[in-house]
């Protein structure tokens, strides 16, 4: 893979200063960063306004995150053939029109529906954004990822104020929120930006599955299913332990959303090079754990739930970024081909959670599903130590002095797709990291 140098990363002053077309596709990143937990805020009014039950209710992450798991293995055979332009436009105009009949249904079976469809949407999107967005900048190479890293930390924080906002007029005000806005990036991306050229090889559709048999890739997609199972589990089921109005409760879930983002972006990163990538990890993932455990605990003391919440996007925060640079630092395949993977396996125990949760709460109590949920963390730590020295020896390779493929891949995978959110995070490190190391050969050349 070719290698950005780090001169070429500082070369422009400001990552502000692109295109219109580079800022087209950011605010749809934004729009599409808010859709998990713009829901949120909705879920108890859903469940009394359409008179159902919280496990039904939690069918709208159950069919959004299922269905696109089952489409991150297809969203690169799909933008090998249609180019990424066409591939992210397809995915913009499907969140557009499910998001407005989700809006439009009487039923939450109806809802359940037409949010899969909007994750089908969200999925084709999101794999393609990140490459689109390097592709077109005239900012910088780093100057494209910073937006990018923007993006993503503004749309996870205001995603469920902005649901709050809007369900506290009306449930159905969040869905038609996200469509009016999708649709004016859809125009504003398919006038701006320029279309894009095809991949010289097709992807293979088989291409994810088949990556399964590799041990280490194996491994650290199971420990992302894992976690995933405790962060959807509290974000699911907590909003009904709360008993607040969609407002208060997009204020606390906007809380959580900015610790989300600060940890994600810049305490992953830090951790990291202090502690290493699998130690980071063991400590997030049982502090994550423990965090679970104390609302299973107390459930019904409103204000330990509302803070042990909060608290959690500490380490879904970091968990996010560091399981993705875990699977891609020691998966023996193209990092396209890894993200697709991975990507497959993390959302099924996201999109399984809450469902689960909620039939457990209604077969025997809220105890059960938070300490269910803290158990499956713990054992994502287990996991993960069986490929601890893999992960000791990627930290090493990738923080020697001297060129690393670890960092040259990092930057390399951002112009590729399908690609991950997490991925602009692991290239702005990257070209931290280079940038450093050039600085120190600068200073001991005479």
């Amino acid at each position: 893979m070719t290698h950005i140098e780090p001169t070429t990363a500082t070369a422009t002053p400001s990552p502000f200063r692109q295109p219109k077309a580079v800022w087209a596709v950011a605010f749809a990143c934004v729009i599409s960063f808010m859709g998990i937990g713009l829901v949120d805020p909705i879920l108890p009014s859903l469940a009394t306004k359409l008179e159902a039950s919280p496990s039904q209710v939690e069918l709208l992450f159950t069919s959004y995150l299922v269905v696109t798991a089952i489409a991150m293995l297809v969203t690169g055979w799909v933008s090998s053939r249609l180019g990424a332009k066409r591939t992210l436009i397809t995915g913009l105009v499907l969140i557009v029109v499910f998001s407005a009949v989700a809006g439009a249904s009487g039923s939450i079976g109806e809802i359940v529906g037409f949010r899969a469809g909007w994750g089908l949407g969200n999925a084709l999107f999101i794999a393609t954004s990140l490459a689109v967005i390097v592709g077109s900048a005239s900012g910088g190479f780093a100057g494209a990822i910073v937006l990018y890293e923007t993006a993503l930390g503004v749309g996870i924080a205001c995603g469920p104020l902005l649901g709050g906002l809007l369900g506290n007029v009306s449930w159905r005000g969040p869905f038609f929120g996200v469509s009016a806005l999708m649709l004016i990036a859809l125009v504003a991306t398919a006038v701006l930006v320029p279309a894009t050229p095809r991949p010289e090889r097709p992807s293979s559709i088989s291409e994810p599955i088949k990556a399964l048999r590799h041990r280490s890739l194996a491994t650290t997609s199971v420990t992302g299913l894992l976690y995933n199972w405790g962060f959807f589990t509290i974000l699911g089921y907590a909003p009904f332990l709360m008993h607040l109005s969609p407002l208060k409760l997009g204020g606390v879930f906007c809380a959580w959303g900015v610790l989300v983002a600060l940890f994600a972006v810049f305490g992953a990163p830090m951790l990291k090079s202090r502690l290493g990538t699998a130690r980071t990890l063991y400590a997030t993932m049982l502090l994550m754990a423990l965090d679970t455990l104390v609302i299973g605990i107390f459930p019904d003391h409103r204000g330990v739930v509302i803070g042990a919440t909060i608290v959690s996007g500490i380490f879904i925060g970091t968990n996010n970024t560091l399981v993705t640079t875990a699977v891609m630092s020691i998966a023996p395949v193209p990092r396209p081909v890894a993200s697709a993977t991975y990507g497959f396996v993390r959302f099924i125990g996201g999109g399984l959670a809450p469902y689960v949760a909620g039939k457990l709460v209604e077969h025997y109590n809220t105890h059960v599903p938070f300490v269910l949920g803290a158990v499956v963390v713990a054992a994502g730590a287990a996991v993960l130590s069986t490929v601890h020295r893999a992960l000791d020896a990627a930290d090493k390779e990738e923080a020697h002095a001297g060129p690393s493929h670890e960092r040259a891949d990092a930057e390399a995978a951002v112009r590729e797709t399908p690609g991950l959110p997490e991925e602009a995070v692991l290239a702005e490190l990257a070209l931290a990291e280079d940038r450093s190391a050039a600085d120190d050969r600068a200073a001991d050349t005479p």
